[in-house]
């Protein structure tokens, strides 16, 4: 540490050095991955500014300083092996991350969606919506054989009873979620989501990662889109909307509504940045997401996965889908709320009849399930917030198909009524990978 703080004196004065007239009027886009940011103060900094936010100029050195608009001195890109000694081994001081929030999250387990979405049509129609562009063909790297990933022969430490969010875990998910294996809602906690996650990333790729061997986590970030956490400053369209006051639960109080969209910028913006809504509020206290131009700390999730989906396992046991290539490689996986014993999923094998984005939805008391007290069929708008969430993937079984929900923090912790239901996000991009065809088999 002694030689730590002997890098931030370095720096500072380094910094000290900058000429006015060398302020770049360009922005500063991505961040190296064989460096590190040092601010002022010697500490390296915890989030990777958003593009745009700052310019850049350069010392006498010639290294890369980052300046705000006011002219003060954010932080100087520095070599990660100058700054810790030996390359790409970052050791990273305990005050690398925002604050730790506890509790929130929620473990319902009596909470229940699902249905057929159809747009009025009680006939179960087409759904008449524009099938998505395939993504081209590139699988992750790996190969598992179109098997399923089972629980290794080792022990994976288990958090789950812990309700702490931690930021080592938060960086854990940030990197499970880029390598395409969904730890579900990221909220900076172990549970069996994240287990299940790591598991199946650790038989795919044949290694081994411990949750808390946080040096080893950060160090496979820096190779790949960096820092765990990042700023994102909030737009006038982000604050605008619009939004709905409330979602209603009965049913036929939705199907009223023009609309189930989001309620609050903190609910659109957790779902764009793949978080639990609480944990977003929780790293950022104090902040005003209605205000245009705020700046607020989120997680720094990849670009998603692509390629082309030939074959799809939907294991009722683990509570995970799987989504195989045409090569037989595992290109993602989802936590996801799969049938209960009330309503089971199907068993065998089905295949994908359609693709609907923003999907309606037609309750049927005579065809679904039964909600509350409504006995006639109702109309519900589409929305992220509504039943199915903001997409359905129609199977050739009727009545079944993969799909959203609008509550995103509750997959793999409850049950469905016999759907496959994944986050908004995990279902948008599995969505944009499969086309009709494509088999679905389940699996005990």
């Amino acid at each position: 540490m002694q030689s730590f703080w002997k890098t931030g004196f370095i720096v500072a004065v380094l910094l000290s050095s900058v000429s006015g007239s060398a302020l770049a009027r360009s922005p500063y886009y991505n961040q190296r991955p064989e460096t590190v940011l040092i601010t002022p103060s010697g500490e390296v900094l915890q989030y990777v500014p958003e593009r745009g936010s700052v310019m850049i100029s350069r010392d006498r050195m010639g290294r890369t300083v980052l300046i705000d608009s006011f002219g003060n001195v954010v932080a100087t890109e520095m070599p990660a092996d100058v700054v810790y000694g030996r390359p790409n081994r970052a050791r990273y001081p305990n005050d690398y991350y925002p604050p730790a929030p506890s509790g929130g999250g929620s473990d319902d387990d009596n909470f229940a969606t699902g249905g057929i979405p159809d747009e009025g049509s009680v006939e179960r129609g087409s759904l008449e919506q524009p099938y998505p562009q395939n993504a081209s063909n590139d699988p992750s790297m790996g190969d598992m054989h179109g098997t399923v990933p089972r629980k290794p022969s080792y022990s994976t430490p288990s958090f789950s009873g812990s309700s702490k969010a931690t930021p080592e875990i938060t960086a854990l998910q940030v990197f499970l979620d880029r390598e395409g294996f969904s730890p579900g809602a990221i909220d900076g906690r172990m549970g069996q989501n994240v287990e299940k996650a790591l598991q199946a990333w650790e038989q795919k790729t044949g290694e081994t990662l411990d949750p808390k061997n946080t040096e080893a986590i950060m160090d496979r970030l820096q190779l790949d889109g960096g820092l765990p956490f990042k700023t994102y400053t909030v737009t006038a369209a982000d604050a605008a909307g619009p939004y709905v006051a409330e979602i209603p639960t009965d049913y036929s109080q939705k199907a009223a509504m023009q609309s189930l969209g989001y309620t609050s910028t903190t609910e659109m913006l957790a779902e764009k940045f793949h978080m639990d809504e609480d944990y977003l509020k929780a790293i950022n206290p104090g902040v005003d997401f209605t205000v245009p131009g705020s700046t607020v700390k989120v997680v720094n999730v990849g670009s998603g996965q692509s390629g082309k989906v030939a074959r799809i396992v939907a294991d009722k046991g683990r509570k995970q889908v799987f989504a195989y290539g045409q090569d037989g490689q595992l290109i993602a996986a989802y936590p996801a709320s799969i049938g209960s014993s009330d309503t089971p999923s199907p068993s065998g094998t089905v295949t994908v009849q359609r693709v609907a984005f923003n999907p309606g939805y037609t309750y049927n008391p005579k065809i679904n399930f039964q909600q509350a007290g409504n006995d006639k069929v109702l109309n519900i708008p589409p929305g992220p917030n509504g039943p199915v969430g903001t997409v359905w993937i129609a199977l050739s079984k009727p009545t079944y198909g993969i799909h959203g929900t609008p509550d995103p923090s509750k997959i793999g912790r409850t049950q469905s009524h016999g759907c496959v239901r994944l986050t908004n996000w995990d279902a948008t991009e599995l969505a944009k990978m499969v086309q009709p065809g494509v088999t679905v088999e389940f699996v005990d």
